[in-house]
């Protein structure tokens, strides 16, 4: 999926002894969105935006080793070993010894010829990660204003991880004039190695930029025309986001020194072993307890109690990306987790006064936004014809961000059908739910409709398998192991007049390690090309039923 950007120049940042000055250039080509203040709180945005800034480089992804070198190696030993054995005369091993001498003369002199170059592309790689590290990104943060605070959004490189950095006008003073809207700014990692310049005792002054909308005729060179090919899953992940953050979640006030101990924990070891989960034990008016596997070792945090309702056991993997909040900690008041369910996205919102982080994580770092184990989250609510629609969407433009309840006592409907209207520009990525002020936002991800047909299943199987939780034709039944903590899930299907009979079984870490169907499809591909709708539609239901 192409999206285009023109920007009047780049962002920039001036350093001067007494002030540093902030610019961000946004996208021309949306509508007017500016914003110009003073910073009042100058280290606390500095911490914030620079963990903005760990979630946009983050990739957590498995690297494996590169052993193109050994394998080479390998081949050519082997054929040496191969020469050697069949050399059964004294002149043949001269001469294949002799040949040898001239191969490898004539491989140090390619390798002399070659270093200067491959010395020149190494230089030109390193200067662009040190120096360049965008040319590696290939999305700009969005950036909303609002009447009552500005907001920067982001997404990792893994797909896995999602930033929010919400910053109410308190943050700042001597604030000039505004437009709201959401637009996209140029970022680049200069830009974040200016932000560690920021002082309390230095006026620094942000803004996003707004002679970048002049009109202008002839021939402007400060322009910056960018196509970026943005894959569908990005999209559809940001989407993901958006949807799983308005759903019911189980609430978790932590303290930011036992924030800090879960953090100890993970730097201060390494698991080599599943199962790899953060398990939080949750009970009313006792204190929270996280168990960390596969050590088993419980962390008891005095200074949060839980205050929800009802016992919880709630199990979380890709623990290792709350080390983005490490900088928060210093000047963090509180963290807020938001936990959909084992398995399931969380959120972590750091209250830091004026300022809020929202941390967005997938149910594990392997399975991103995007991916299969998620994308009921898209699923229709109720329905509500177009004409209702798009007036709740103007009402909520007028005042940029109000709650569900306000909205329909302003407009006469009931709150269902306004959370179904809203939902459905959630879906579209038109609108947000703030965890922090818990309202809905208007802010348009792109300048054009989002293709939606296209982002909202990544493979027709997702597709068969929405509509069977749709027509209610999945029954599951689950089977927990208490040797191992795998859980086997059965049931059955009703496709058409035939009933299909999947089963699978879930290891502790939630990957599915086993599967079978009676289906034309995985008699004829098992798992080589992924589980087939009707496995995709059990473990759905099964999440499905243990939400609710």
């Amino acid at each position: 999926m192409e999206f285009e950007y023109a920007y009047r120049g780049s962002s920039s940042v001036e350093n001067r002894g007494d002030r540093t000055e902030l610019s961000f250039s946004p996208d021309t080509k949306r509508p007017p969105t500016f914003f110009s203040g003073e910073l009042r709180q100058n280290v606390a945005f500095r911490e914030a935006i620079s963990a903005l800034h760990s979630v946009v480089v983050s990739d957590l992804r498995f690297k494996p080793k590169d052993k193109t070198a050994y394998k080479a190696w390998a081949a050519k030993q082997e054929e040496a070993d191969l020469d050697t054995i069949m050399a059964q005369r004294q002149g043949v091993v001269r001469q294949i010894k002799s040949l040898r001498e001239e191969l490898a003369e004539l491989e140090r002199q390619s390798v002399s010829r070659m270093r200067p170059f491959m010395q020149a592309r190494q230089r030109y790689f390193n200067y662009l990660y040190e120096k360049n590290r965008d040319f590696w990104f290939v999305f700009d943060p969005v950036v909303t204003v609002h009447p009552d605070e500005a907001f920067f959004e982001c997404f990792s490189q893994d797909e896995s991880s999602y930033g929010r950095l919400g910053a109410s006008y308190e943050v700042f003073q001597n604030i000039g004039e505004f437009s709201c809207g959401t637009t996209n700014v140029d970022y680049s990692s200069v830009l974040y190695d200016e932000f560690q310049k920021i002082r309390s005792y230095k006026t620094t002054r942000f803004e996003v930029d707004p002679t970048g909308f002049t009109t202008q005729t002839g021939v402007d060179e400060a322009y910056k025309e960018v196509k970026i090919d943005l894959p569908d899953s990005w999209v559809r992940g940001f989407l993901q986001v958006n949807s799983a953050m308005s759903l019911q979640a189980t609430r978790v006030v932590l303290h930011p020194m036992d924030v800090h101990n879960f953090l100890f924990v993970l730097k201060r070891r390494k698991e080599k072993q599943g199962p790899r989960s953060m398990r939080y034990r949750l009970t009313p008016g006792q204190p929270v307890k996280v168990v960390f596997e596969p050590w088993n070792l419980e962390v008891t945090c005095p200074r949060s109690i839980f205050q929800g309702e009802g016992t919880h056991d709630i199990r979380v993997w890709g623990r290792r990306r709350l080390l983005i909040l490490e900088r928060l900690l210093p000047v963090a008041r509180s963290f807020t987790v938001h936990l959909l369910g084992s398995g399931m996205p969380s959120f972590y919102v750091a209250d830091l006064g004026d300022l809020s982080f929202t941390l967005g994580l997938s149910g594990w770092t392997a399975n991103d936004w995007s991916t299969s184990g998620n994308f009921d989250l898209m699923a229709p609510r109720t329905e509500v014809d177009e004409f209702t629609r798009r007036r709740v969407f103007d009402a909520l433009k007028e005042n940029w961000r109000e709650t569900p309840e306000a909205l329909a006592a302003r407009l006469g409907l009931d709150r269902a059908t306004v959370l179904g209207a809203l939902g459905a520009y959630t879906q579209a990525g038109r609108a947000i739910w703030d965890l922090n002020k818990n309202v809905y936002r208007a802010r348009e991800l792109s300048r054009e409709p989002l293709p939606m047909e296209k982002l909202r299943f990544s493979n027709e199987r997702e597709e068969k398998a929405s509509r069977f939780l749709t027509e209610r034709a999945v029954t599951v039944q689950a089977r927990p192991s208490n040797v191992d903590g795998s859980l086997e899930l059965s049931g059955s299907v009703k496709e058409g007049s035939k009933v299909l009979r999947p089963s699978l079984r879930l290891d502790a870490d939630q990957r599915m390690v086993f599967g079978e169907c009676t289906c034309n499809f995985f008699q004829q591909n098992k798992l080589f090309k992924g589980p087939c709708e009707h496995l995709l539609a059990l473990r759905l239901q099964h999440s499905k039923s243990y939400r609710t």
